[in-house]
């Protein structure tokens, strides 16, 4: 039977969420091609005990491990590939997925199929879906090489399921590795600074755009935001301009994100802006020209003036909560 491998990457000692939608892709596409669904991940058995029903529970364990390299990683990797044999092996479209997955594609001799936003089946072939020129064009794919088919996830494309216990014990997998065939020497891991605002875990963000005019207006939809108990986000000229931080930026420039509520307040829906929101679950737009884009993709649309529908949503907010 055909297996589906996700490689999925840790925060803080767990699954990160952008690696649990990996997760809910690859059980997608199990689930189409009647395949096995298994996941493996760097780390110690016990983080891998809240991913549902799988075939395979791996925890990938060896002391060389312990500090992220592009040579440790790709060569555990090509080791785990060798003995499950997977057809498909998905990743989280992350920056540390995108250092090493490209060189474990080599050494496998395949292409790595990047930032992956969907797939179909047309009887037994997979076609993968990816955007292209900031989201203007889709791109479809599919392997011409023998398995197996390298494809990282783009973050946001897919839902990740609720948590339930994983099925079946985890099992450890320790690699071959020496030493001498780590070549780099890791510094300290990037530490975001304390301020840093992680908009891509967000169920609820207001985000607004050039259509607030002036720095002094963004305390309006501020307290939207407040009252909705939202994160505060922004098209690109807003943080341009200084009006918020670059952290702030939602877009193809800024972060990608996948709110259950996404309100866009002033904002035209340039596609620079929807690449980063596409996998909202609700849109609702607020913008005085119905011909703006962002209607388009919307959900819900509320075509009038911000500065007169902002604070009135805000005070219906407020009074609903009591």
């Amino acid at each position: 039977m055909s297996t589906v491998l996700v490689i999925l990457e840790a925060k803080s000692g767990s699954p990160s969420r952008i690696s649990l939608e990996a997760l809910a892709a690859g059980a997608a596409l199990a689930t189409a091609t009647g395949a096995q669904l298994a996941a493996a991940m760097v780390g110690p058995a016990a983080a891998m005990d809240s991913l549902g029903s799988l075939s395979a529970a791996i925890a990938i364990e060896h002391p060389l491990l312990d500090r992220y390299t592009a040579d440790g990683y790709t060569a555990a990797c090509a080791q785990l590939i060798a003995r499950l044999q997977p057809d498909y092996v998905l990743f989280p479209h992350t920056y540390q997925v995108r250092d090493f997955a490209p060189r474990l594609a080599t050494r496998l001799g395949r292409v790595l199929l990047s930032d992956v936003t969907a797939f179909s089946l047309d009887g037994n072939t997979v076609t993968f879906t990816r955007q292209l020129f900031q989201g203007k064009l889709n791109g479809h794919y599919h392997a011409a090489a023998p398995a197996p088919c390298l494809v990282s996830i783009q973050a946001g494309a897919f839902h990740a399921a609720p948590s339930a216990p994983t099925s079946i014990p985890v099992e450890s997998f320790a690699p071959a590795l020496e030493p001498s065939a780590i070549r780099t020497q890791p510094g300290e891991p990037f530490r975001a600074a304390t301020q840093t605002v992680d908009l891509s875990s967000a169920p609820l963000i207001v985000s607004v755009g050039r259509g607030i005019k002036d720095e002094a207006n963004i305390a309006l939809v501020q307290e939207l935001a407040q009252a909705l108990g939202a994160e505060l986000a922004a098209s690109r000229p807003i943080c341009d301009a200084g009006w918020l931080p670059m952290e702030r930026q939602v877009g193809s420039s800024g972060q990608t994100v996948a709110p259950k509520l996404y309100l866009a307040v002033g904002i035209s829906g340039a596609i620079q802006h929807l690449v980063g929101m596409k996998g909202s679950q609700c849109v609702v737009a607020i913008n005085k020209d119905e011909n703006a884009p962002i209607f388009e993709i919307a959900d819900y649309g509320i075509v009038g003036d911000l500065f007169e529908v902002v604070p009135a949503l805000t005070t219906a907010i407020r009074k609903a909560k009591g």
